[in-house]
């Protein structure tokens, strides 16, 4: 009865873990560390996904000096990142990382993807009608409408390095194999990937990436993954699995990547407990 009793507290504990995962000290404000600024900016109605319109947002470190071009870093889904009481909290994350030292200044864009002009907007951005045509499919239109549409009305008013070190590109789920192909179709000005329970699978075509990988001339990319053993199964595939083609491919090929496999599910949780210590891998000198 003992042991009986013993192996019960041991499975409650294992099943109390399972995705149970908390934001650490770096993901707080703190008063001594200064703040940068979170700029609204105006719906952007795109000519390359024509006849949609959507909303971002720029932060601007306290630490920019028009004198010194900063890195920057782009977010899909950006309504999920730049809150400062989400689930990322990116803005705090970044004013902590670049008061430390741990980064450079860098601007970040947090972009939502586009909905049709002539709907309604959505209640939730999740529920953009756009979502799944920008960032599930491969090719190099979505790069091109970043570089294009977006980064000059940032590059207008701020500085930013033209060291493709220094550009890195983010997203979760669809967002992260939406990231994940804009640096593969553009390494001459994405080289940094952060990627959480991404997406490649046959949504549009992504599946393919690991053997892609596999056949293709490394590209100088350093890429940070995460998933979870209880990320999705469904018809279009199975996400965990996926994730560990994705980084037995990236190891095959001798990338510069880091894979974080946990318990966790189809949320952020998981990615964003290690999103500080993500950014300290991937913007390391």
């Amino acid at each position: 009865m003992r042991l009986i009793a013993s192996l019960l507290v041991l499975l409650c504990s294992a099943a109390h873990a399972i995705d149970d995962y908390k934001l650490t000290a770096l993901s707080q404000e703190k008063a001594d560390v200064p703040k940068g600024r979170v700029i609204a900016m105006p719906a952007h109605e795109s000519k390359i996904y024509a006849g949609t319109v959507r909303d971002w947002w720029l932060y601007v470190p306290a630490q920019y000096k028009a004198e010194q071009p900063a890195n920057l870093m782009v977010f899909q889904d950006g309504h999920d990142y730049v809150g400062l009481k989400g689930a990322w909290r990116v803005p705090t994350v970044f004013d902590n990382l670049i008061a430390s030292g741990d980064m450079a200044p860098t601007l970040a864009i947090f972009i939502n993807p586009g909905h049709a002009v002539t709907s309604p907007k959505p209640a939730s951005a999740w529920k953009n009608n756009n979502r799944s045509k920008e960032y599930n499919a491969l090719g190099s239109t979505y790069a091109t409408f970043l570089l294009e549409e977006i980064i000059p009305q940032v590059t207008k008013d701020y500085r930013v390095t033209d060291n493709p070190e220094g550009w890195a590109i983010a997203g979760a789920s669809s967002g992260a194999i939406c990231a994940f192909t804009v640096a593969w179709e553009r390494p001459d000005k994405f080289r940094k990937v952060f990627s959480t329970i991404g997406s490649y699978v046959d949504l549009a075509g992504g599946h393919v990436y690991p053997y892609l990988i596999r056949i293709t001339e490394r590209k100088p990319l350093r890429i940070y993954l995460q998933d979870g053993a209880n990320d999705l199964d469904n018809p279009f595939g199975n996400w965990p699995l996926a994730n560990q083609q994705m980084d037995r491919a990236l190891t095959f090929m001798g990338y510069d990547h880091h894979f974080e496999f946990g318990d966790g599910q189809h949320n952020s949780k998981h990615g964003a407990s290690l999103f500080p210590e993500a950014m300290k891998w991937l913007w390391r000198k």
